[in-house]
This record gives structure tokens, C-alpha cells and sequence, in this order.
């Protein structure tokens, strides 16, 4: 036991000597506090303002014009992550954040249509999706190796408050400046703030802090990079079945995840669902705080799984206990329907905390933002395909017990494949970090 202790002060002060691990950490929360406030301040100005009205096919329109475009063009962005010196991507992407939100602000305050304001917020998530790779990408050049899993469960639970902070801010500054387009246009500038807060920390890395050391393509020009980033970012994938698996892994669960978001979504506009729940913004923020604590629970319980039964051993943990939680939200009850939503939360943040250690360990620096670029765009794709094919199918009350039942399949089935995959994934610890020969060119 005192071992054991020993090992955890060395570990503690191995984490207080990284140099620029608390500055990323910095960068990282108030990056996600800005997402948070936008996304909540967007959320309630289009689906709960009394300007605005919507049905399950123009909500679907929103998250595909708001995430299928940078999804498309994130893998060819994301080589900038890995040609350029990633602080400066860092820095200056937040500032472009920052001027985009105030676009949007701009546009919601104006009354535009809600076409001109997703086009303009989808510039806001381009931006958000990129420094949300580049800051995976950066976290090994800052992090013990050995600590990884640690420090990832560290960030995305601080990250998950932040998001959460982040929609507080915004639900109060709806309170004090109003529902309607004004007050929505007013909300919406938190989130700019915090991302100009987010720039400013970025800029204090040294230059290449954050990688990548090697770049990929060099020698060659930032349009040879983007023009060559989804092969090279998939080159790197086929070459890790650990990353492969977990990425199936993921997109099954985003699948899930769209389907459910776009039920509840129009459930709680029309249906009470019961006194601990009841409608509307106040239905939906119990829920989604459900689904946080479930992925605050999984940064605590993943790193104890991946030490005792490996990486493939927790991700078909996570899909069969999702999809076990996902039949209880065919009680339409609200204490099981928190406990699903929780438990959803849950197994997916431990896929997404897998898919991230796979990555970081298992993919050398020099194609590692394009590799969370690949990762990204299927993220979003994922659940935007998704909610477009339950809009296709969902009754007006927003509520289908095929699609439940047809979501707890699709986890079942991956966990099968990835059973299948056996031995092709590593074992319970993850390997170090290694660098591949990078040439001059390709």
C-alpha cells in the first residue's frame, strides 16, 4: 500500500512539473465554457424563442448546415493542425471564434431568417471543432505518457463542467435580457468573450510547445497539407486497429445519440413528463445534466477499466451497458429516463475517452490533429445522419419506440464486432508515445 502511494506523490508531481500542462488545461476551459454559452445561447434562441418556430425537419436542417459542412472539410483542415505551429492555430482560431459570434449575435438581434443565422454559426463551430482537435492533438507534448488516461479524464470532466458553466451563463443572460431575437442576440456574446480569453492564454505557449516537432509536409506548402490531409489522417487510421475500433465505436453511439436528442427534443414541446420533469427548457436541461453526470462518472470509472481489462475491454463494456440503458427510456418515466440518460452519458464518454488515449498513443505527432480532424467529421456526421433519418420517422409527440428499440440493436451489434476484432487491440496499458521517420516529402 504505501508502494501504491509513493507511485501516486511521484505521479502528482511528475503532472505539477509538465511544463504547459495547466496552461493547455486553461485553454481547454475556456474554450469549452465559449462553446457552452454559444450552443446553449443558439439552442434556446432558435427552439425555445417566441419569434421563432420549428418542426423535426427544420431542426435537422439546423444541425446539418451548423455541423455537415466543417465535418466534410475538417479532415483536409485538420493538416494545418499538423503543418502549422499549433499554438498559432490555437491563438488564432479562437480570435476568429470570437468575430464570429458576434456575427451571429449581429444577425439573431436583426431578426434574419434562421438560415442566414445557422450560416453564420457554422463558421462558430468550424472554429470550435478545430481548436477542440488541436488541443488533443497538443495534450502528449505536455503530458507524461504515462499519465494519459489520467490527465484525459482530468480535462474532459473540467471540460464537461465548463460546457455546462458555459449553458448557466447563457440561461441566466436569457433571464435578464429576454427570449425574443434582442435578448437572444444579447446572449449570445458571452460566448465571445470567453473565446478571446481562450486566444490570449494560447499565445503564451512557446513557439511549438505544442507540436507538431516534425511536421507532415515538409517542405512543402500549407494547400500541399490540406489538399493531402483526409489521406494522410486515414493512412494513420488503417495503420492502428486500436483507432479503428474505437472509432466505430464512437460513431455508433453519436448515431444513438442524434436519434435520442431529436425525440426528446420535440417530446418536452409536447408532453409533460411528469412533476420531476415537466416541459420544455426546464425537461430538456434535466435530461442533458443527466447525460453530464454520466460523463462525469466515466472519467473516474474509464481509467480504472483500461488498467484491468484494456482499452477493447471497457469500449464493449460501454456499448452494452447503453445499450441496456437505452431500453429504459421506453418508461417515458422520469427517474428511469434520468438513470438512461445518465447511463448514456456514461458509456458514451468512456468510447470518446478510448477513442482519445488510442489516438494519442498510438498515432505519432506528425498526423495526429489530422487523425481528431477524422474523428471529428465523423463525430458530426454521425449524428447529424441520424437525426435526419429519425425526423423521417418520428411521430408529431416526438416519441418511437422502434427507434429506441432499434438504437439498443446498433450498440449491441458494435459490441459484437468489436468482440469480433479480438486480439487486433493492445492490451490493458497503453503503450508510450513514439515518433515515426518523417520525410521531406511525399
Amino acid at each position: 500500500m504505501s508502494g501504491r502511494k509513493l507511485d501516486s506523490v511521484k505521479s502528482l508531481r511528475s503532472l505539477m512539473h509538465a511544463p504547459g500542462l495547466f496552461r493547455l488545461l486553461s485553454v481547454r476551459l475556456t474554450s469549452q465554457l465559449s462553446d457552452g454559452a454559444f450552443q446553449a445561447a443558439l439552442a434556446f434562441s432558435i427552439l425555445f424563442n417566441p419569434d421563432r418556430h420549428t418542426d423535426p425537419l427544420a431542426i435537422a436542417g439546423g444541425f446539418a448546415v451548423l455541423l455537415l459542412p466543417y465535418s466534410l472539410l475538417g479532415p483536409f483542415a485538420g493538416a494545418l493542425l499538423d503543418h502549422w505551429d499549433r499554438r498559432r492555430v490555437l491563438l488564432w482560431v479562437n480570435l476568429l471564434r470570437a468575430v464570429a459570434i458576434v456575427l451571429v449575435a449581429v444577425t439573431m438581434s436583426t431578426s434574419s431568417p434562421d438560415t442566414v443565422v445557422l450560416m453564420c454559426a457554422l463558421l462558430v463551430t468550424g472554429c470550435s471543432r478545430l481548436v477542440a482537435s488541436g488541443l488533443s492533438a497538443s495534450l502528449p507534448l505536455v503530458s507524461p505518457p504515462s499519465l494519459i488516461v489520467e490527465v484525459n479524464s482530468v480535462f474532459t470532466t473540467l471540460g464537461g463542467g465548463m460546457l455546462a458553466a458555459g449553458a448557466g451563463v447563457s440561461g441566466v443572460l436569457r433571464l435578464i435580457f429576454g427570449a425574443d431575437n434582442g435578448g437572444s442576440g444579447a446572449t449570445l456574446l458571452a460566448g465571445a468573450v470567453f473565446a478571446v480569453i481562450a486566444a490570449l492564454l494560447a499565445g503564451g505557449f512557446a513557439p511549438r510547445q505544442l507540436g507538431p516537432d516534425r511536421p507532415d509536409g515538409l517542405g512543402h506548402t500549407a494547400i500541399y497539407s490540406l489538399a493531402h490531409g483526409l489521406a494522410h489522417g486515414m493512412r494513420a487510421v488503417l495503420k492502428a486497429p486500436s483507432v479503428g475500433i474505437a472509432l466505430a465505436a464512437i460513431g455508433t453511439h453519436r448515431l444513438v445519440f442524434g436519434v435520442n436528442t431529436l425525440m426528446f427534443l420535440l417530446l418536452v414541446r409536447h408532453t409533460e413528463l411528469g412533476d420531476a420533469l415537466g416541459a420544455n427548457v426546464r425537461a430538456i436541461t434535466l435530461i442533458g445534466g443527466s447525460v453530464a453526470l454520466g460523463a462525469l462518472i466515466a472519467a473516474g470509472t474509464t481509467p480504472v477499466s483500461i488498467r484491468f481489462i484494456g482499452r477493447r475491454g471497457t469500449i464493449i463494456g460501454a456499448l452494452l451497458i447503453g445499450a441496456l440503458a437505452e431500453l429504459g427510456l421506453l418508461t417515458l418515466r422520469p427517474v428511469p429516463v434520468l438513470i438512461a440518460a445518465a447511463v448514456v452519458g456514461l458509456a458514451g464518454q468512456t468510447v470518446k475517452l478510448c477513442g482519445d488515449v488510442a489516438m494519442q498513443c498510438d498515432i505519432f505527432d506528425t498526423y495526429r490533429g489530422q487523425v481528431f480532424a477524422v474523428q471529428d467529421a465523423l463525430f458530426n456526421t454521425a449524428f447529424v445522419a441520424a437525426i435526419f433519418f429519425a425526423a423521417l420517422f418520428v411521430p408529431a409527440d416526438g416519441f418511437s419506440v422502434p427507434l429506441v428499440i432499434g438504437c439498443s440493436v446498433l450498440y449491441a451489434l458494435t459490441a459484437a464486432w468489436v468482440i469480433r476484432e479480438g486480439q487486433r487491440a493492445e492490451g490493458p496499458v497503453p503503450p508510450p508515445l513514439a515518433e515515426e521517420p518523417v520525410a521531406t516529402s511525399r
